[in-house]
């Protein structure tokens, strides 16, 4: 299992495989991994082991940025994400950034999530909306929240405010991109389009 891996110069940490959506063109469904990483945790890594498996390869070449992006929602171990990002912001002068499916609130009730990512370093945000409207949403993502795509845009709005926002929408039949990128733009927030992953071709 790959706690680490990349792709050119993105460092990527995998470090949960749970997540509340169930979107049925995740790259799960198909394939254990990506690049030749395999990213079915047979378990979660601790903090400690993230920041091992970092101190492996951050000085192996240079690094743009490194993101929480795996085979689950990250936020889903917001307090990992805390400490490995405060660790990364001592030692090293690069970018974090978290890739999320903006349920962050809903799975950590009471937390300032957006606040405490801030102040342990995190500089930006790439949100997956994938959903022009809380319908389209529900079929596409069939989340296990209630009120879950409401909630992804209270996530986006009040992350605009904080730190650096990026919405993405994957390309799919379902989905009104132009509506996507309406959305993310009325919210303060750059849009970008994501390709499906075909990985039978």
């Amino acid at each position: 299992m790959s706690v680490v891996y990349w792709l050119g110069d993105r460092l990527y940490l995998n470090i949960t495989n749970r997540c509340p959506n169930r979107c049925y063109f995740c790259i799960r469904n198909f394939a254990d991994g990506v690049g030749g990483f395999n990213l079915r945790l047979k378990r979660e890594p601790a903090v400690s082991e993230v920041i091992k498996a970092l101190e492996e390869v951050m000085n192996r070449r240079f690094w743009a940025e490194v993101v929480f992006c795996g085979f689950g929602e990250p936020t889903e171990r917001l307090d990992c994400i805390l400490e490995v990002s405060r660790w990364l912001k001592r030692y090293f002068n690069i970018q974090v950034r978290l890739d999320t499916n903006g349920q962050g609130y809903l799975l950590n009730e009471g937390r300032e999530v957006l606040r405490e990512l801030k102040e342990a370093g995190v500089d930006k945000v790439s949100v997956s909306l994938n959903a022009h409207n809380e319908e389209t949403y529900n079929t596409v993502c069939r989340p296990t929240f209630k009120n879950a795509y409401k909630e992804v845009i209270r996530f986006i709005r009040e992350a605009v405010g904080l730190l650096e926002t990026e919405v993405t929408a994957v390309d799919l039949p379902q989905v009104d991109l132009a509506k996507v990128e309406e959305i993310a733009e009325s919210l303060g927030a750059v849009f970008r389009r994501r390709r499906y992953y075909f990985p039978a071709l």
